[in-house]
């Protein structure tokens, strides 16, 4: 292709959905390792404070060595709210300075929050402004299979529903699921992630659940950590947007509705800290508040790489991602939960385990 044509065609833009914790950072970590020489840029929307996505995507991007320049050329982080609540403030700036540099993008991911209804996303792409210079060639959901296959956020609502209704204890108002089948009904592709953590017959009953309630076009594909062949996934070509207003949505008709004000995220910062405390510490806090999600750096006395940590609830992973760089060493985490989760609950909690966690 001519550098004219690059500078006038539209360029492709592939939004990953999914519910915190679903593993799409790791997917798309998974496509910029594995990008073949596309120059991609990446926009991150994170519901919190901390760019914690955005941080480890910087790092794989400048390992990759990919062409497009460097990391403040690429990676677009967007944490003044979600994206489906601030596209016109927030997302639409950054479409048209890509747009004006089409000619140097071959192809734009799009990292929505675990919260985020993307209907609204790609309904944007209609825009004039963005219509003539981008288009989206797949809308990607990640799920979470494990939990998907546990029945938290399974497709059928009603079954949900009366699932919670039988348990005192579960919060029956929570909107979670309506933002899972939303986040489904967007989809042109259903990444179904950590297989590898469910048997045959939990995957192939997720299957056949997924199945009745998505459209006969959508595919479904199964991954562990995030690995898909980019080819699967990336030059769809879909333009998903023609067709994005005849997908149902619960929040179609009451948009307001779709009231942040019922999560919370909470950061805290501490000093260096023993993992086996640490870890102990997360799950105390787990296991005494809502937390939907929980993501970070830690610093581990005498180690010089940064540890990442994540989670779900009560199941953690935790790696080495690289060295620390001259003056950032510092443990942070970030916790998204309910309306009630407050640092000074959070840090209550991690007292009990983290020395230090009170005077930091």
């Amino acid at each position: 292709m001519t550098a004219a044509a690059k500078t006038l065609r539209k360029i492709p833009a592939t939004v990953v959905t999914g519910f915190l914790g679903s593993g799409k950072t790791t997917l798309l970590r998974h496509l910029l390792e594995n990008a073949g020489g596309l120059r991609i840029a990446v926009i991150v929307n994170e519901f919190g404070e901390a760019g914690v996505d955005g941080e480890i995507l910087r790092e794989c991007a400048l390992r990759c060595g990919a062409e497009g320049g460097g990391d403040d050329d690429r990676i677009y982080e967007l944490a003044n709210g979600c994206l489906c609540c601030t596209v016109q403030e927030e997302f639409f700036p950054v479409m048209r300075a890509l747009a004006a540099r089409r000619g140097s993008v071959d192809h734009i991911l799009i990292e929505t929050s675990g919260l985020a209804l993307p209907k609204p996303l790609v309904q944007a792409f209609n825009w004039p402004e963005i219509a003539a210079a981008c288009t989206v060639d797949a809308v990607i959901a990640v799920v979470d299979s494990p939990a998907a296959a546990a029945g938290q956020f399974a497709a059928n609502p009603k079954a949900v529903q009366a699932q919670r209704e039988a348990d005192e204890n579960l919060d029956h108002e929570s909107p979670l699921h309506e933002l899972f089948e939303d986040q489904l009904q967007a989809a042109d592709l259903v990444v179904l992630n950590k297989s590898d953590e469910v048997d045959a017959a939990q995957l192939q009953r997720l299957r056949r659940q997924l199945s009745a309630e998505l459209p006969p076009q959508v595919r479904l594909l199964e991954a562990a950590h995030g690995r898909v062949a980019p080819h699967l996934l990336l030059g769809l070509g879909l333009a998903s947007e023609r067709g994005i207003e005849a997908r149902p949505s619960h929040h179609d008709a009451l948009p307001e509705d779709h009231d942040h004000d019922e999560f919370g995220a909470v950061t805290v910062e501490l000093g260096a800290v023993e993992l086996e405390e640490l870890l102990a510490g997360v799950r105390a806090v787990c296991a005494a508040h809502t937390v939907y999600r929980v993501k970070g750096f830690a610093d581990l006395p005498g180690k010089a790489m940064r540890l990442v940590v994540h989670g779900v609830g009560g199941r953690l992973r935790h790696y080495f991602d690289r060295p620390w760089a001259a003056g950032e060493r510092r443990t942070q985490l970030v916790f998204i939960g309910d309306a009630g989760l407050s640092e000074a609950g959070v840090r209550r909690q991690l007292d009990g385990f983290v020395v230090g966690s009170r005077a930091a």
